[in-house]
Formats: C-alpha cells, structure tokens, sequence
C-alpha cells in the first residue's frame, strides 16, 4: 500500500498541510516496518506541537494577511492598498480620548508600553492613535523632535540593518508596494542630530499593538497621514520607557472620522 504526502498548501492552509504531511510520513513508516507504532505516534504529537508552536509566532499567511487590506486608496497620485479597519481590534483605530499631561498642546506622546501615541489637543483630550514599536534588543526613549518630514519617502536601509540582512537593497523609492514607510515618514531628531527613528506607515498592520520594528513607530498607512499634516516642523516628542507603567489615565471619548 502506498501512501502519497499531502498536496502542496493552500494559502492561509499551510500549518495543516505541514502537520498532514507529517502524519502521512510517519504512518508510511510504520506500515513499512521501519518504525514502531508508539515511537510513530509520541513523534507526531511532539511534531505537531512543535508546528502549532511556530505557527503561533509566524506573520499571517497570504490569504489571512491580504484580510487586512479592503480594496485601494489614492494619495498624492499614488494608489495603496486601504486598511480593513473592520478586521482591526477597535482599541487600535484612531480616536479622540481623555489624557491628562503636563506636556503642551502640541506635544507627541508615544506609550510604548502600551502601543498608543497621543497628540495632545486642548481640553485634556488627545488623538490617539494604535502604534506598533520596537521589539527587544531595539526599544528607546526619551525626547526628540520632528525635524523633517517626508511624503512618500524613500526608504534607504541603514547600513546595520544591512548588515543583519545582507538580502535588503541599497534603496526603495517612495510609492513602491515594497517600501515598509508606508506613505509618510516624521523623521525624529535629538539635539540637531537624525536618531535614525522615524514615525511611518506600515505593509504589515497586523503589527500594529506589538513589539515589531527596528525602533521606528509604526502606524496604519492612513493614521501615518494623518498624523504627518498635523505635526509641523519641530513638534516635541516625548517617547516613554517600555519597562515603566507610566500612562496617564484615559477615557475613550470619539472615533476621529
């Protein structure tokens, strides 16, 4: 009797054709005597696990991933795919909220404990808005300003996110599907000087409420514009330690449309 291995994968069915794909191999073995029948069943089991384990800390497959986008939008000429706020968790949508700070009206707030940035409006409200930062090994904070902006921005890897992965191009131009920018880019000085940190669009909103990038601050492409026409030239910045609860209390108020 022969057994054949499951057909290729579908989109969004990878992780069951691997874990049939496992079950087919290892019950072939043992109909041909190669292995025993508990050795066959305690390693599916591991291998299963195993496979559900990675699955859990693998970005969504192509069919999940294309979920988050709902058709296209068109921005200075240059068409993007829309985000599906319909699949995004409502905390993350962009909102008008209670926040109280002794930061001036003005003021960016990033709590990257909690994945939101505030800007601070009159009235002890803010514009919150759903980020995605840093993952361990590239977190930051402290203060810094908004000293130039972008639209549409190339996107020039630096040379030690190079150096991690040699695969990445010299350069992305601004519009390109491929750019992780995005539509804007807020480019955060200290003292004069680039911090190399930016708020930015994303290619992947999913991200967004984790600990993802290289210290950037992600933001749904259409939160990223947004944001970027009502931030000039020299807007502060305060980004607040992950490791310190320090959030002010806030109360939801209104969707911003």
């Amino acid at each position: 009797m022969l057994i054949s291995p499951a057909k290729g994968p579908v989109p969004g069915n990878f992780l069951l054709w691997q874990l049939k794909n496992l079950f087919y191999c290892h019950f072939a073995a043992w109909l041909w005597g190669i292995l025993p029948m508990e050795w066959t069943r305690r390693n599916i089991l591991l291998g299963g696990l195993a496979l559900l384990g990675a699955g859990a800390f693998q970005k969504p497959v192509y069919a999940q991933a294309s979920s988050y986008f709902a058709g296209t939008a068109v921005d200075n000429g240059v068409t993007f795919r829309a985000t599906n706020f319909a699949k995004i968790d409502k905390q993350w949508h962009r909102q008008v909220v209670k926040y109280f700070s002794s930061e001036p009206i003005g003021t960016v707030v990033v709590d990257t404990r909690h994945h939101f940035l505030y800007l601070i409006m009159e009235n002890k409200t803010a514009i919150r808005y759903g980020v995605g930062v840093g993952r361990d090994g590239f977190k930051w904070f402290g203060r810094a300003t908004i000293d130039a902006k972008s639209l549409w921005p190339l996107w020039t890897p630096p040379p030690e996110m190079r150096k991690r992965h040699p695969e990445l191009p010299e350069s992305v131009a601004g519009g390109s599907p491929k750019n992780p920018l995005g539509p804007r880019a807020m480019y955060l000085h200290r003292d004069g000087v680039d911090t190399g940190y930016r708020f930015h669009g994303t290619l992947e909103p999913w991200s967004i409420g984790k600990d993802a990038s290289s210290g950037c601050i992600r933001m749904f492409n259409e939160d990223a514009i947004d944001l970027y026409q009502r931030c000039p030239i020299g807007t502060a910045v305060q980004v607040l330690p992950h490791i310190a609860d320090q959030a002010p209390p806030v109360t939801e108020v209104n969707a911003v449309e």
